[in-house]
């Protein structure tokens, strides 16, 4: 008979395991991060279909979740996700028994045939997005399939960036997916042509991939610096097939000038730091010297005789004149006000006309901005950032009880935590708020 290990070895022992199931657990969430659109994406050319991919993919990480934390994690872990997802897929075509084309290319596993040629589009990523946002989808049905199979965005993150429901998210993308099938849309290289037809909703698709990294709607993680890099990685992507459209340079410029806020926008507490209290010394200068030279390049070409300015050029223009301010209190808050004039004739959106009321606030004082705001309610009732701006113009304009109510709403609406820890504060704050103030 052996004799039992002693309390500390086994507490060693123990101690260890819990060691290696953190690792393995901190493993598969980055890698998850950083290789679920690449895996979604090969599998997809490869095997033809977004199904496959999608679900042979989610099977990979279900069984590195099972057993990385036994045998460890693997010396290369995105390539053991990519080579277990690929078997999977072809375990379910076999399982399936589907004797078709499809299925016959996923058992030529050492094929020698030439690959098909990749086209104006090299990136495996990004040939997906423009096969998501194919002319047969709806526009909504584009953008939410292609971020559910990009980004590896959960159904709710995708519903509340759409601001409808799960339920509603989830039968849209089911619904996509089945048209896909029904339609016959291959996953393949675009033409030249089916470029520019596919832009206006692959560029919808990575800015809404930007702004769910750059404030995330629910988790542990106040950004998500692997949605906000990816989502300029394909910026920088879309510029390259593209350098002449205004658009794709404009969300290019977008996102690098308000990425390069991302130092300053949560404090070392942990609480999200709105930009009239942000240290501007730490923004990146380099993003921001990147951003307004490709402003700078688009208004060049508009002056030329070029196309008028359009919402990203425009939206780029806004955060432009922000980030010029030495402070908060000197932004040119007149233009920014013409600039969202500009937006809403080509945009009238209840969040465009959000925006520029708060920033008609600032020029007019929280009462007018106030009753801009108010009478977005019945649009807007659902969407965090309308209760954000009525409960700060409210405070501002003294009425306390009323914006205590506000912010509860928005604290009730907000899933990340860095700004439901800021709201709160401004909550708590009220019982020593001051008298009205005029525009700040």
């Amino acid at each position: 008979m052996q004799p039992a290990d002693p309390p500390d070895a086994a507490d060693a022992v123990d101690s260890a395991d819990s060691a290696g199931a953190a690792d393995a657990a901190d493993a598969i969430t980055r890698v998850h991060h950083e290789e679920w659109a690449r895996v979604v994406a090969g599998l997809a050319r490869r095997f033809g279909d977004l199904d496959v991919a999608e679900e042979a993919a989610a099977e990979a990480f279900a069984a590195a979740a099972e057993r990385w934390p036994r045998d460890g994690v693997p010396p290369n872990p995105g390539g053991w996700v990519t080579t277990t997802a690929a078997r999977k897929a072809i375990d379910r075509l076999r399982r399936e028994s589907q004797r078709d084309a499809k299925h016959q290319a996923a058992l030529m596993v050492h094929d020698d045939t030439p690959a098909e040629p990749t086209g104006p589009v090299e990136d495996d990523r990004l040939r997906l997005v423009f096969t998501c946002c194919h002319p047969a989808l709806a526009m909504e049905a584009r953008v939410a399939l292609t971020l559910r199979l990009l980004g590896g965005l959960t159904v709710g993150e995708i519903a509340r960036a759409f601001l409808v429901q799960e339920t509603t998210m989830a039968q849209r993308i089911t619904r996509a997916k089945a048209k896909i099938v029904a339609a016959h849309i291959p996953y393949r290289v675009p033409s030249a042509c089916d470029l520019r037809e596919r832009v206006t909703g692959v560029l919808a698709v990575v800015y809404l991939v930007f702004n769910e990294g750059y404030l995330t709607g629910a988790g542990d993680d106040a950004v998500r610096v692997d949605l906000t890099d990816e989502a300029i990685r394909l910026g920088r992507l879309l510029r390259g097939l593209l350098p002449d459209d205004g658009e794709v340079t404009g969300l290019l410029a977008l996102m690098l000038l308000t990425d390069a806020r991302r130092p300053a926008r949560v404090s070392r507490t942990g609480e999200l730091v709105t930009l009239d209290e942000q240290d501007r010394g730490a923004w990146d200068r380099e993003l921001l010297a990147e951003g307004r030279a490709l402003l700078e390049e688009r208004l060049m070409a508009v002056a030329a005789g070029g196309e008028r300015p359009g919402r990203y050029q425009l939206l780029a223009a806004i955060n432009l004149v922000h980030t010029d301010a030495p402070s908060a209190r000197d932004t040119d808050w007149s233009r920014v006000v013409a600039l969202y004039d500009a937006l809403a004739c080509l945009d009238p959106s209840p969040i465009v006309r959000l925006n520029r009321a708060v920033a008609l606030a600032e020029l007019d004082g929280p009462l007018v901005g106030l009753a801009e705001v108010d009478r977005l309610g019945d649009a807007l009732e659902g969407y965090h950032a309308f209760h954000v701006a009525r409960a700060d113009l409210l405070r501002r304009a003294g009425r306390s009880a009323e914006a205590r109510t506000a912010y509860d709403r928005a604290i009730e609406l907000t899933g990340n935590p860095a700004e439901r820890a800021h709201l709160t504060r401004r909550r708590d704050q009220l019982v020593s708020a001051g008298p009205p103030t005029g525009p700040r």
